[in-house]
């Protein structure tokens, strides 16, 4: 479809987010239909995933057998922790992860040439062909798991409380993308990149960890290198007046923007280097 020079400017954007919304609507019509024509795989895979997430609550009922804190975290404070971090990876996974996972697959047999000849952006299709539906089901027992602490916390949050919690969850899920979206551009150069982006989806685990139960190095390369400490300890911190510092707030903010900057800009480099393969 050709775009007209005489259509109003004003009107453009609008134009623009109704067309890629329908696009969009579509695909989740597609990954609906997809997920109900294997209702057995659908159940299994939020079965796996609950016990998983059990694990590790069980991993931190252990963890306070031997002790009453970490830091300054409390067991609830923790479960909290836990619950909010599963939840961000959740929702993450919902969205993202098979599609990054897919990038190299779409190199390797020359599906994206398909894609690249779509009027449409083509970071968007390769970001949101599929959702994995199992993963909103978890998203929502983690939320239970971060209401139930709340609870035995005492917490009540404010409004701007929550806000902030919401819009930190947001960032963290924008410095994930990032980060795994330019892992798995890697596979212009390497064709297969999935070791590489399943590295870095098992460093989420870290990100249920209290930030006060690392020193030295390894808790700055994973605070401002690559922050998934930041992800989940933050919102948390803002939900659990934990906040002693605008620093890390800050931090989670800025790495934000610099990490989606930099992904987008290794996106555009990788993506010249993209040769067919049927040539």
């Amino acid at each position: 479809m050709t775009r007209t020079d005489s259509e109003p400017s004003a009107t453009r954007p609008v134009s623009r987010i109704t067309r890629y919304g329908a696009i969009y609507a579509a695909l989740w019509k597609t990954s609906v239909t997809r997920e109900m024509s294997f209702k057995g795989n659908f159940i299994l895979w939020i079965l796996v995933e609950l016990a998983w997430f059990g694990l590790q609550l069980a991993f931190v009922g252990v963890i306070f057998s031997q002790t009453r804190t970490v830091g300054t975290w409390t067991v609830w404070q923790v479960v909290l922790l836990t619950g909010t971090s599963n939840f961000i990876q959740e929702i993450y996974q919902a969205f993202f992860l098979v599609n990054c996972t897919n990038l190299s697959e779409l190199v390797r047999t020359g599906k994206m040439d398909f894609l690249l000849l779509l009027p449409v952006n083509t970071r968007f299709i390769v970001s949101t062909r599929q959702v994995d539906l199992p993963s909103f089901a978890n998203a929502a027992f983690a939320a239970c798991v971060m209401t139930f602490a709340a609870h035995k916390l005492g917490l009540h949050p404010t409004a701007v409380q929550l806000l902030g919690f919401g819009a930190l969850c947001v960032v963290g899920l924008l410095v994930h993308y990032s980060l795994m979206f330019m892992l798995a551009s890697v596979s212009f150069w390497t064709v297969r990149a999935q070791g590489i982006v399943w590295g870095y989806y098992n460093l989420f685990n870290i990100a249920r960890m209290p930030d006060e139960a690392f020193r030295g190095v390894f808790k700055a390369v994973f605070t401002f290198a690559l922050p998934v400490l930041l992800v989940s300890n933050v919102p948390v911190r803002v939900l659990a007046d934990k906040l002693t510092s605008a620093v890390a707030l800050s931090a989670l903010f800025g790495l934000g923007v610099v990490w989606a900057l930099i992904s987008e800009w290794f996106w555009r480099f990788s993506i010249r280097r993209y040769t067919s393969a049927s040539t």
